[in-house]
């Protein structure tokens, strides 16, 4: 979700105002899942969405009309997913209910934006406040709940806070020509990427431009540059299937969210068989994806990386 602050920033720098719609609270069946966001600019541009439909196209048609009349407040607005509700219908017939957050975002909030932009990209902990008297930042761990998002309202009034610097993490061990395009799919599903290799100018490291960190290491020391936790997921696909070995000892203990294998199905079985043989445990062993990716037939970069991201993907849903 981090492009949607600098697309918000771009905005209220050239003195656009513009309306942060939120999904703050989900009930039933809703296209809208909490934490979902949309940004409606007063020069009619759109980013992100809260569930599509003609529910979101009435929302950013309000948000435009707001901020068309120059309309300055934050508030709530229900929508109800039911032919037979009585009020806040949403003209969508899922049966559930979603409530959104319109938080009016201008040149005043520079400094708030800068601050949400800067412990994204750094992946710093902190969290960001939306209310009835508009947003604030807060930097460092005790600021974190173990609840994660948190939304309480009454009548009068409304408090949203989001815990920012804790996207989750795939670590690309291996910069070759499949982890460029894989570095750009998972950016576009809202991963953090940092991207390793041992080999110095190497080209599609160097070119690669859609990891969020880059660094060259040594393959026999690893274990350090990761956490070990639900927001970890790992791909290792160096060159060769010695240092893929060499990575995967390293890793294989950590509780990891995901870890992933290149390698052909003999490659794969060599390995397996050797840490097992040196007493790495059979259940370490077996929750490694390899081959890696989903088994869609991909042949080329771009497509072996959609089918790693799929599985990725496919991982992130089990929670």
């Amino acid at each position: 979700m981090g492009m949607i602050w600098q697309f918000i920033s771009s905005k209220i720098e050239q003195n656009i105002d513009v309306y942060l719609i939120t999904v703050a609270e989900t009930q039933g069946s809703s296209p809208g899942k909490v934490g979902f966001k949309m940004a409606v600019a007063a020069d009619g541009s759109l980013y992100g969405s809260i569930g599509g439909g003609v529910m979101e196209f009435n929302l950013v048609e309000m948000a435009r009309k707001n901020l068309a009349e120059g309309y300055k407040q934050n508030f709530l607005k229900r929508q109800v997913h039911s032919h037979d509700a009585a009020e806040d219908k949403s003209g969508m017939i899922c049966s559930g209910e979603q409530t959104q957050i319109f938080s009016l975002f201008s040149k005043a909030d520079s400094e708030v934006l800068a601050k949400v932009i800067e412990l994204e990209s750094e992946n710093r902990l902190g969290k960001i406040v939306l209310s009835t008297s508009g947003a604030e930042v807060y930097e460092g761990e005790s600021h974190i709940s173990i609840k994660g998002i948190e939304f309480q309202k009454s009548d009068s009034s409304f408090r949203y806070s989001e815990p920012l610097g804790v996207k989750e993490t795939v670590y690309i061990f291996g910069a070759g020509h499949i982890s460029v395009p894989l570095s750009q799919i998972l950016g576009l599903l809202d991963f953090r990427v940092e991207l390793f290799d041992n080999r110095q100018g190497l080209s599609t490291f160097e070119g690669n431009v859609w990891a969020h960190k880059k660094q060259i290491v040594d393959y026999k020391q690893v274990s350090h540059l990761l956490p070990g936790n639900d927001r970890s997921y790992v791909v290792i696909m160096t060159f060769g299937h010695k240092f893929d070995e060499i990575v995967l000892k390293q890793l294989i203990g950590k509780p990891l969210k995901y870890i992933g294998m290149i390698g052909s199905k003999s490659k794969v079985k060599t390995i397996f068989e050797s840490l097992i043989a040196e007493g790495y445990g059979k259940e370490n062993v077996e929750r490694v994806c390899s081959p890696i990716g989903l088994p869609i037939g991909g042949q080329t970069p771009a497509e072996i990386a959609v089918s790693i991201a799929a599985q990725i993907v496919e991982w992130r849903n089990k929670r």
